[in-house]
């Protein structure tokens, strides 16, 4: 699944092939990729439109349009946004094409077809429903231990709440965790003042690594060129890929659900600790 690093690998490479490109047309191969408007008044919004920008607010990408409305772009689950020069073939579970003034296309692949486009007028209704952004300068140790202050929810849940924080996602919680020895069911409010900082120091080490690997292409994520990002090489747990046995202690690597999302943890260096 698609998540910050993939998110944000997909934009920086967009980046020089669509700013200032004119949108000629747009072919969904697949309706329902389009949603909250009809597919005429989609493209009629849309052709004829210059790219001014891409960015990127959790998992989600905003084109920004000459119009002065976005293009929204979920990627979901099973998503890719794959460039071609004119002359590439069509990928499997194609469901949408943008076309630029360079005869250059924009593939949507996605073979769940859990991935959506929409526009907006402007980014507000995303900013109210997440939470700050991992990788800024202000996501501090501080206002990580606000978020958690007084939650009983397991820690790996209050990760992948995007409300809480936007963009970390099954993977790169596992991962966190895992470097953090924190156990993935440990309540949130629980954590000392010691733990809070190591796993803020993790979260963003880990993100920014991944981000420097260009995503992690465990089962169907692409880079926009085609090729597959190099992020899971790294792993230790997430996805079963760190091997069956912990690289520190030697235990086995466990999956449980948190939940009901598969997690991976070695339960020897991540003890599930009674508070008083």
């Amino acid at each position: 699944m698609p998540e910050l690093p993939e998110v944000e690998t997909v934009r920086n490479e967009l980046l020089p092939h669509v700013v200032g490109r004119r949108i000629t047309g747009v072919t969904l191969v697949w309706e329902g990729i389009v949603k909250d408007i009809s597919v005429e008044e989609f493209r009629s919004h849309v052709i004829g439109q210059k790219i001014k920008g891409i960015t990127r607010r959790g998992k989600y990408l905003m084109v920004r349009l000459g119009s002065g409305e976005y293009l929204v772009i979920h990627l979901r689950m099973t998503g890719s946004l794959i460039v071609s020069p004119g002359s590439q073939e069509a990928p499997r579970f194609l469901r949408a094409i943008i076309h630029l003034d360079n005869e250059t296309s924009i593939f949507f692949r996605d073979p769940r077809k859990f991935g959506v486009m929409r526009l907006a007028n402007d980014t507000s209704d995303i900013e109210a429903k997440l939470g700050p952004e991992p990788l800024e300068e202000g996501f501090t140790t501080g206002v990580l231990a606000g978020i958690l202050a007084g939650r009983k929810a397991p820690i790996k849940a209050l990760l992948l709440n995007q409300k809480l924080i936007a963009g970390i996602g099954n993977m790169y919680a596992d991962e966190a965790l895992y470097a953090s020895r924190l156990n993935p069911w440990q309540p949130g409010g629980s954590l000392s003042s010691k733990e809070i900082a190591r796993l803020h120091n993790e979260i963003r080490r880990i993100l920014w690594a991944a981000i420097e690997n260009k995503g992690a292409s465990v089962d169907t994520y692409f880079r926009p060129d085609g090729s597959k990002g190099s992020a899971q090489y790294e792993f230790k747990v997430a996805h079963g890929l760190g091997g069956k046995t912990c690289s520190v202690c030697g235990g086995p690597i466990e999956r449980g659900l948190v939940g009901n999302r598969g997690t991976y943890y070695c339960p020897r260096c991540q003890t599930l600790k009674r508070r008083k």
